[in-house]
């Protein structure tokens, strides 16, 4: 699953570059056959814009959001794209600068206005940015792009207008929520976001919002939280991107990758920082794992900690034998990978890109197994009894549960990231697949396969050729697990013509079954959804 190709074109830089919008969906040139079945769309978001008139954007997470969508019928392909207008997109394109803070890139007060007025922006608290560029998911019968904040926006998933911004504020106490909700068979939408708790602490909120209702209200507004967890620092509280969820418990990771409140309440308001300059690491704390039932909603008050780990994607977890197996896409150590991601590194020469990865944590498939049923008395011994895992956990004097891992992938500055599964039937549940897109230095260039019981490997990839997360669909009345097609955008900078086609493979090998080549260049694109 390692990498077998090396870059020294430099041609990923073009996925880091600004593009245009497209007027309308253009055809796209097909090779191979498309599945009839596949009728639909593929909705994918990243960011398009990487700078404003003369001022730039800093970091990969910065741009403005760009929603893309291929569309599926009778063996056909077109595609189309528009950025979704939000108020950081606008007021930015209005006044031809960086109107709001974005993670990486601080906005200023508009050096047109004269001194104190100037001055006295600044004390106008802070403007939490609503750039959508993380996902798109549904809740009821709409749809919503989606950041790390409280702004989540509603778009029309057929022309890709934006409808309307919501502040999850209005209806649930959370500060923000992340990009990546479990979704339920029935439409529930479950999040985890931190929140104040009791006392003024820090604690984390999962929450619901739920199905489609039958008087076609807005299910939001029945939105309500489930379970709150502690925060192991009282102003501190960790970096989340996602969580973990079985038939009967959450599970949350808590990394050592922590967001100053302090810092980030005076330092911003004052003096006009960004949201990265905000992180810290904790050196000591290593890592949490938090349980909570799901019914009834409680938690789990059981130490359950491991080695320092940077955490961004959860594979999948599932109970077995009175176990909870957590698979995860981990990187090894307390300094926050997000320093690696800025732009100036990611458009770097090839020879500088692999130098500067050298220097970040390294990147691993990761199994914990955390045990149901604790008990004291048993201190020094291994409480995991599955016989198809080397992770153990250990109850130690303290009282406190030390989690080692598993490893089922590890390669030398070779992440195995973005990753899916066959998420409808196998969320929550014993299974064997996993899909990820394989990150050489941090440059997206193949995608990868991964039997997670046996840990064989199969890998797509082509040279000069950038991929983007791979989306699962099953084969309609399929009966394996990987019964299915993979789509993802592959951008082939080098290519006399249509540099940017979608890629359709066959799960079980990766094989190509078709591909449908546009005209056009598509920047980087992080997370999305099939739309039947």
């Amino acid at each position: 699953m390692v990498s077998r190709v090396e870059h020294p074109a430099g041609g990923y830089k073009k996925i880091f570059e600004t593009c245009e919008e497209l007027a309308e969906p253009i055809p796209a040139q097909v090779t191979g056959r498309i599945p009839t079945w596949l009728r639909g769309s593929l909705l994918r978001l990243g960011p398009g814009l990487f700078e404003v008139g003369d001022e730039p954007f800093y970091h990969l997470f910065d741009g403005q959001a760009l929603m893309h969508k291929f569309d599926f019928k009778n063996g056909q392909v077109t595609y189309y794209r528009k950025f979704v207008k939000t108020d950081a997109y606008v007021r930015a394109m209005t006044e031809k600068r960086v109107v709001i803070t974005e993670f990486g890139t601080a906005a200023y007060p508009d050096p047109c206005k004269n001194i104190f007025s100037r001055f006295f922006s600044y004390f106008k608290g802070i403007e939490v940015t609503d750039n959508c560029l993380v996902n798109v998911y549904p809740i009821g019968e709409d749809y919503y792009a989606c950041t790390e904040t409280n702004y989540i926006t509603k778009v029309n998933p057929d022309s890709l207008e934006t409808l309307k911004k919501v502040d999850l504020c209005d209806y649930l106490t959370v500060n923000g929520v992340t990009a990546h909700p479990h979704i339920e068979k029935d439409g529930s939408v479950y999040n985890i976001g931190n929140c104040f708790g009791k006392n003024f602490t820090l604690a984390y909120n999962i929450v619901k919002i739920p199905p489609t209702q039958k008087d076609k209200s807005d299910p939001i507004e029945k939105s309500e939280v489930v379970v709150q967890i502690p925060s192991s620092e009282r102003f501190k509280p960790s970096y989340v991107h996602s969580f973990g969820i079985t038939e009967n418990y959450f599970i949350f990771v808590e990394t050592p990758v922590k967001i100053n409140l302090l810092k980030f309440l005076s330092a911003w308001s004052i003096r006009g920082s960004n949201y990265m300059d905000c992180f810290e690491s904790n050196e000591t704390m290593g890592t949490w794992f938090h349980l909570a039932t799901r019914n009834p909603a409680q938690y789990e008050n059981h130490k359950f900690r491991a080695a320092a780990i940077n955490l961004f994607h959860h594979i999948n977890c599932y109970e077995d034998q009175g176990f909870i197996v957590v698979d995860l896409c981990a990187w090894k150590g307390f300094e926050f990978v997000y320093n690696y991601l800025y732009l100036a590194n990611l458009r770097e020469n090839w020879d500088e890109v692999k130098k500067a990865a050298m220097m970040a944590p390294q990147p691993e498939v990761r199994r914990y197994v955390i045990p149901m049923d604790v008990n004291r008395e048993e201190q020094g011994k291994n409480l995991i009894s599955l016989p198809y895992t080397t992770a153990t956990a250990v109850m130690r004097s303290d009282g406190t549960i030390w989690l080692e891992p598993e490893v089922l992938f590890s390669g030398p500055r070779q992440a195995f990231e973005f990753p899916q599964i066959n998420y409808s039937k196998f969320c929550g549940k014993n299974y064997t697949y996993a899909y990820g897109l394989g990150l050489n230095h941090f440059i997206p260039d193949r995608i990868c396969k991964l039997n997670v019981k046996t840990k064989e490997t199969w890998v797509w990839q082509e040279p000069d050729s950038y991929p983007s997360e791979p989306l699962f669909i099953q084969t309609p009345g399929g009966e394996d697990e990987d019964d299915g097609v993979l789509l993802t955008i592959v951008v082939n900078p080098g290519a006399a013509q249509r540099p940017g086609y979608l890629l359709i493979l066959n799960a079980k090998d990766l094989s190509e079954i078709a591909r449908a080549e546009v005209e056009v260049i598509i920047p980087v694109t992080f997370h999305g959804m099939y739309k039947p």
